[in-house]
């Protein structure tokens, strides 16, 4: 089932080149953040990171031909300190135990190492399209941080689309007192526009290729407005020693 969905997604991507060009945007985005050294894209899903990180180690929880590892991110296949980044891209709110990866998260990466996460963000404007018209369930009440005995019948794209703006505004002191390795270096709350109107991979967009580059210019503006506006939130996460 899962590889069903991702070779969908990635026929999804040659064929849209306006979802191709907003993607794009937001690996430029976290190229920036990268530091020196090893990284690893945990659900790495469709490989696009690779365009931008050709070195990047691209992992997934299936077996797919252009992926480089199958690894589960709450047991990661990795030598204690021996990484620089963990990229997780739309990968955060899958993870059925996100108290698991954080601490595997703590045993990979070196002192200076930087988990970069992108992922849906609940705003006054994108919480109804989430969780009406969105494949993917949205569900404030769970408290990401507990941890929940393993569900034999779960399936890889199971998710919560919460999970990130739960951890990272409504527990966020929980979360750092619980992570005092970590500190969060960075938050950006965007796509206020483009996205939406692009469809994602599951819709037809309404957004013309020709006016991509300057929705992109506008949404630098409208990011000021983010927790009113944003469909995504970019955290930069950074292993203390």
């Amino acid at each position: 089932m899962s590889e069903d969905v991702l070779y969908r997604h990635r026929t999804v991507w040659q064929q849209k080149p306006v979802l191709r060009r907003l993607y794009e945007d937001w690996y430029e985005d976290i190229v920036t953040w990268l530091v020196p050294g090893r990284t690893v894209e945990l659900g790495g899903g469709t490989g696009n990171l690779k365009a931008h990180i050709p070195e990047v180690c691209c992992s997934d929880v299936t077996v797919l031909p252009w992926l480089d590892v199958v690894a589960d991110a709450q047991r990661l296949p990795f030598f204690s300190q021996s990484l620089a980044n963990l990229v997780l891209f739309d990968t955060l709110h899958h993870i059925e135990n996100v108290s698991l990866f954080f601490d595997e998260a703590l045993r990979t990466l070196r002192v200076g190492g930087r988990i970069i996460i992108m992922d849906p963000y609940l705003s006054w404007a994108s919480w109804p399209i989430y969780r009406w018209m969105h494949p993917e369930p949205v569900d404030a009440r769970k408290d990401p941080l507990i941890l929940k005995p393993p569900q034999s019948h779960r399936r890889p794209f199971d998710a919560n689309q919460a999970v990130a703006t739960m951890l990272f505004e409504r527990h966020r002191s929980r979360f750092l007192s619980r992570y005092p390795g970590f500190s969060i270096r960075h938050i950006r709350r965007t796509a206020c526009i483009a996205y939406p109107l692009s469809g994602g991979f599951d819709h037809p967009s309404l957004l013309p290729e020709w006016l991509v580059s300057p929705m992109l210019r506008l949404e630098r503006t409208l990011e000021r407005a983010g927790r009113f506006l944003a469909f995504r939130i970019l955290v930069v996460i950074e292993r203390r020693s």
